[in-house]
Parts: C-alpha cells; structure tokens; sequence
C-alpha cells in the first residue's frame, strides 16, 4: 500500500497592504483636489468682541468706501468725493502701499450696500497688493 504523505501547511502571518495603499491614495487624491478650494477667500480683520477705536498713535488708515450705488471712493484721493472706477481704486491703493506698506487698510460700506459688493471691494483690494483688510463699524447707538 502506498500511503501519501501530505504536506501540512503552516501559516503565514504576513498582512496584505495592498488595499491599505489603495485606500491611501484615493485619499490623497482627494485632499489634493480640495486644498485648494478650502484656501480661497479674502483675509479680514474681524473684531473678536465689542469693536474699539484705532489708537491715536497708530498710523492713518487707508479707507476704501462703497456707497448704495456702488461707486468706489478713497480717503487719499486728490478728491474724496469723487467716485473712482475699480481700476483707478486698485491703482491708487497700491502706489499708496509702495510708499507705506505697513498702512492699515480699511473697508467703509454703506448700510444698504449688498455683501456682494463689500466682497468685490475686498477682492479688488487683495489684488492691488494689501495683505489684510479692516471693516469699519458704526458703533454709535451700540450700547
């Protein structure tokens, strides 16, 4: 009689990372493709409580206005009255940070001014050079 011998196996203990490394970079493809979308926005200094007054000693603010209609205005302007375009704005607020770049810059919006165009001002501002943004409050009748 012949009689087969058979082999016992013995076990492995390896792990099979294969679908780990898949899982992996699906992730990082993921990531990858949202970072970029998660950074978008314009940076603002919002005030954490109860808004005060710049100091006396600091320097004088450059303030960028919008107005119900619109119109840009610019307190360096040779006339503050007149409206500026988009382009003249963003013209002017960046010869003035070439001068002083370390200048505060200020957003002045009408009470019925959309959000819409307060972003516009901020965006055009963020392109004309300024690192960040100031909103200005109103904090008359704020008790």
């Amino acid at each position: 009689m012949m009689t087969v011998q058979r082999r016992r196996r013995r076990p492995v203990a390896d792990i099979n990372v294969v679908p780990y490394i898949d899982v992996m970079l699906v992730l990082l493809i993921i990531f990858m493709v949202t970072a970029p979308l998660i950074t978008q926005g314009v940076n603002v200094d919002l005030p954490k409580a109860a808004a005060e007054p710049l100091s006396e000693d600091s320097k004088t603010p450059l303030v960028a206005s919008v107005n119900r209609d619109g119109q840009y205005f610019l307190n360096e302007n040779s006339n503050p009255e007149a409206p500026l375009s988009a382009q003249e704005l963003a013209v002017q607020v960046a010869a003035q940070l070439q001068v002083d770049p370390e200048r505060p810059v200020m957003v002045n919006g009408d009470g019925a001014v959309s959000y819409n165009q307060i972003v516009q001002l901020m965006v055009l501002l963020q392109r004309a050079g300024v690192p960040s943004v100031g909103l200005m409050t109103d904090s008359t009748g704020v008790e």
